[in-house]
C-alpha cells in the first residue's frame, strides 16, 4: 500500500469508529456505501480495528468489532469515539483558502462555499479570528495583467461578452475573438480565463498574460448550455496524437522557454549533452514554423536534439539570415555563430540580426 493510500485509510478508520458507534447494527452494505468503499474493503478495515486499542494489548484493551450477522457492532472504542477536530493552524489555513477562493469569480456553487465558511467560522472560534487578519493577494502584480483581469471579472459579474486580442504562441499569431466568459482560475501561479470561444465554437482556456487586450462588449455573455468546464488540474493542455515531439537543449539564458511555452517535460540536461545546456525539454508542435522562429529568437541559447530535419531547417534559416547581413557563409567569425552539421541533430542560430532578441 502506498503512503497516500495508507494516509487515506487511516483517516477513514478514524472517522469510521465514531460513526459506527452511533449507528450500531448498521448493515455492512450501508456502512460501506457511506464511506465510499466496497464491503470487502469495509471488512478489511473492521479486521484491522479488531486488533487496535490502548497500550497493554489485553482483550479488554482492544476494540470489539462484530459483523458476522451482516450488521456491524462496535464497542470498547470510547478513547477515539469523538470525531477528529481541526487544529488551530489547520482551521486558519482552511478559512484563508476558502476566503481567497471566494474572491475568484466564476464559481458555480457559491452558495455552498458561503455556507461552508459560515459553519467553519462559527465552529472554530479562535482560528476564525486569526484567519480574519490574514489576506492572500492573488492579483497578477503586473499593471497590464491587472487591467485584463479587471475586465474579465467585470464581464463575469455582468454576464457580458468579451472581445480578446489573444496571442497563440504555437502559431506566433495575434488573434481576435469574442468569448463568453465562464470562470477565472489560477494554476501553478498563472491566471486563466475559461470561456466559450465563438471563433472555434468551443470551450477554451486563455492565459491572461497572453491576452494583449480585453474589451467588455454590450452583448449577453451567457455561455451555451453545452459549455462544460474542464478539470484544469489534469487537463490543462491537450496535445494531439499527431503533434511532432521536439527535443531541445537550452542554455541558462533560454530557460524562460519552460515558463512561457507548454512543454511536455523538462529535466536537467543529461551527461554528454551540449556543454552549455542546463535543461533538456520536450514539447509538442502541430506546426514547426513557430518552433523555427523560437529557435532563431533564442540564438546560441538553444540546440535541437530531435528531430534532425528540424535542425537542418533552422540551420538553413540561420545561414540565410547571416547572408542577408553580409556575414558570409555562416562558418563563424566576428558576426556569426558556429553552426553544427545536420548529422549531430543540433544547431546554433545567430544571436543578432532581425531574428535575434527576445
Amino acid at each position: 500500500m502506498t503512503g497516500s493510500a495508507s494516509t487515506e485509510r487511516l483517516s477513514r478508520l478514524l472517522a469510521m469508529v465514531p460513526y459506527l458507534l452511533r449507528h450500531q447494527g448498521i448493515p455492512l452494505e450501508e456502512a460501506a456505501e457511506h464511506f465510499g468503499i466496497g464491503t470487502d474493503d469495509l471488512v478489511h478495515d473492521l479486521e484491522l480495528l479488531f486488533v487496535c486499542g490502548t497500550p497493554g494489548h489485553l482483550p479488554d484493551d482492544l476494540i470489539d468489532a462484530r459483523w458476522d450477522s451482516g450488521r456491524v457492532y462496535l464497542s470498547n472504542a470510547d478513547p477515539i469515539a469523538r470525531p477528529s477536530r481541526l487544529a488551530v493552524d489547520e482551521a486558519v489555513a482552511l478559512l484563508v483558502g476558502l476566503r481567497t477562493l471566494a474572491e475568484v469569480p466564476g464559481l458555480h456553487d457559491r452558495e455552498a462555499l458561503d455556507g461552508a465558511m459560515a459553519k467553519l467560522t462559527e465552529a472554530t472560534g479562535e482560528a476564525a479570528a486569526a484567519a480574519g487578519s490574514v489576506r492572500v493577494d492573488v492579483r497578477p502584480g503586473d499593471a497590464a495583467l491587472d487591467d485584463v483581469l479587471a475586465a474579465c471579472r467585470r464581464a463575469l459579474a455582468e454576464h457580458r461578452r468579451l472581445h480578446l486580442a489573444y496571442l497563440v504562441p504555437s502559431r506566433d499569431e495575434l488573434t481576435e475573438r469574442d468569448v463568453d466568459p465562464m470562470r477565472l482560475v489560477t494554476v501553478d501561479g498563472r491566471w486563466y480565463l475559461e470561456g466559450w470561444c465563438h471563433r472555434v465554437e468551443g470551450v477554451r482556456l486563455f492565459r491572461l498574460d497572453r491576452i494583449e487586450a480585453a474589451t467588455v462588449l454590450d452583448a449577453d455573455g451567457t455561455p451555451p448550455a453545452g459549455a462544460v468546464s474542464r478539470d484544469v488540474q489534469s487537463d490543462l493542455f491537450r496535445p494531439s496524437p499527431d503533434d511532432l515531439v521536439v527535443t531541445l537543449d537550452l542554455a541558462p539564458q533560454a530557460a524562460w522557454v519552460v515558463d512561457y511555452y507548454p512543454v511536455q517535460s523538462s529535466e536537467t540536461a543529461p551527461e554528454g549533452a551540449w556543454e552549455q545546456a542546463s535543461l533538456r525539454v520536450r514539447l509538442r508542435a502541430a506546426d514547426t514554423r513557430w518552433v523555427r522562429r523560437l529557435l532563431l529568437r533564442l540564438g546560441a541559447g538553444a540546440r535541437v536534439v530531435d528531430p534532425p530535419e528540424l535542425a537542418v531547417e533552422v540551420r538553413d534559416a540561420a545561414l540565410a539570415a547571416l547572408a542577408a547581413y553580409g556575414v558570409g557563409d555562416g562558418a563563424g567569425g566576428d558576426g556569426g555563430a558556429a553552426v553544427a552539421g545536420p548529422r549531430t541533430g543540433a544547431t546554433a542560430a545567430p544571436a543578432a540580426g532581425p531574428a535575434g532578441g527576445r
